[in-house]
């Protein structure tokens, strides 16, 4: 006769106790998968940015000169300038395309184009109904180019899920130095003449001219052609380019903007900025220092948001200064995305800073804690007609420290540290 055993089987206990190991060993890998996940999408925005760094050089090759910003075609002289002509409003990274694997999306603004975005119709406004080689202004979201997302300008940390934005984003930008007064149009308006954005004459200011010169203290300078033979601090050690994070609707620090901010205390002439001001001004909540108060006039159309338009040269969308460390407030001194004085900061969605483009095409991440010096210290600006009392007058050393010493191009700090 056969001895049959019986197996024995797992007790509820035993099978319950093997369940909570499971979710033990679980709960203890998820936040490793997690940091690895972030790993790798910070090497890819590392990447992307590197991308972006060889386009320029290449760019450079081929033209001898940068890709400008906030450059493009004079403001329309009949007709509705804003779906005629692109006023001098197209960002830096729309030259660079056909250097980032973009050649059909490059061919497509070059040429003149009668296609429009779906569910939407071409302006009755434009020329003989075709949009202008070019393109229009870079807001005007019908415009199939400028709504379409180039993924080479894409931080993968930032899910960018804010509604109501029609334009294609980016997370990357140009460096515009140190400096508020002029900087973001360079002191040239829609024409090509030195004089205050709002005025469209043909005739250059003297003031302006002067202020324009004062204003060029970072790698770009919008609306000027410059090169690398204008980087005097040496290409490996000026930045290029940051990284900026967009708009989630959350009324963060990092990714938004703050409107009606004073740059001076006293009330007086806002070009010659005390950044602190920008901090102090935008209601940071002392419980939440990564977010802004319920008081703060956070801008909050998503059309004007953050990095939401790559194709406009605005320091709203495509620009910033090393002026406020990383991740830090974002303020503009009047109600408009294209208010003149405005401070934007480099921030990202990765832990503790973000990425830098070198001049030379490396990227390097900067930390929030990277010494900004005196923050309360006056911007860098011209001496003109009434206003010749700022200590830090054009070709100044940078009074924010080694963070601002970075963004300038020739104003011959020594770069002590590694950063």
């Amino acid at each position: 006769m056969l001895n049959v055993r019986k197996r024995r089987a797992f007790t509820l206990v035993e099978l319950l106790v093997v369940i909570a190991i499971i979710g033990v060993l679980v709960g203890l890998l998820l936040p490793a998968v997690q940091a690895a996940r972030e790993a790798a999408r910070r090497m890819s925005c590392s990447n992307n940015f590197k991308q972006i760094g060889l386009a320029i050089h290449n760019y450079h090759s081929a033209y001898n000169q940068l890709p400008t910003n906030h450059t493009g075609t004079d403001r329309a002289s009949n007709g509705d300038v804003s779906v005629n002509s692109n006023r001098r409003f197209l960002s830096w990274l729309v030259p660079i395309l056909p250097f980032v694997e973009q050649q059909a999306l490059w061919e497509h603004i070059s040429n003149p184009s009668q296609e429009t975005t779906p569910g939407t119709t071409m302006s009755t406004a434009t020329l003989n109904g075709t949009w202008p080689s070019m393109g229009p202004v870079p807001w005007e979201s019908r415009y199939v180019p400028w709504a379409t997302q180039v993924s080479s300008y894409r931080c993968p940390s930032d899910p960018a899920n804010l509604p109501g934005v029609a334009t294609g984003r980016t997370n990357y930008a140009a460096s515009l130095g140190d400096t508020i007064d002029s900087c973001y149009y360079g002191g040239r308006n829609e024409v090509g003449a030195y004089q205050q954005p709002s005025n469209y004459s043909r005739n250059s200011d003297g003031d302006m001219t002067l202020r324009a010169r004062a204003s060029y203290r970072g790698f770009f300078w919008s609306r000027h052609r410059v090169g690398f033979r204008d980087c005097l601090d040496g290409l490996s050690n000026t930045i290029a380019g940051g990284e900026i994070c967009t708009s989630l609707g959350a009324r963060e620090t990092r990714a938004d903007w703050v409107r009606n901010v004073s740059m001076r205390g006293d009330g007086s002439w806002d070009g010659a900025g005390e950044p602190i001001r920008c901090k102090q001004g935008a209601h940071i909540d002392a419980a939440r220092p990564s977010f802004y108060t319920s008081g703060a006039s956070v801008e909050t159309n998503p059309l004007n948001s953050r990095g939401c338009r790559w194709a406009d040269g605005r320091l709203t969308y495509t620009a910033v200064q090393t002026i406020l460390p990383p991740n830090s407030a974002n303020c503009s001194r009047g109600s408009s995305d294209g208010n003149d004085y405005f401070i934007s900061t480099v921030g990202s969605r990765h832990q503790g800073g973000a990425h830098v483009l070198m001049g030379d095409g490396a990227v390097k991440f900067i930390t929030d804690s990277i010494e900004t010096g005196d923050l309360s210290d006056n911007a860098v600006v011209a001496s003109f007609s009434g206003h010749t009392s700022n200590p830090n007058l054009a070709g100044a050393q940078s009074p924010y420290g080694l963070w601002g010493a970075l963004g300038t191009r020739a104003a011959k700090e020594v770069i002590e540290s590694e950063f």
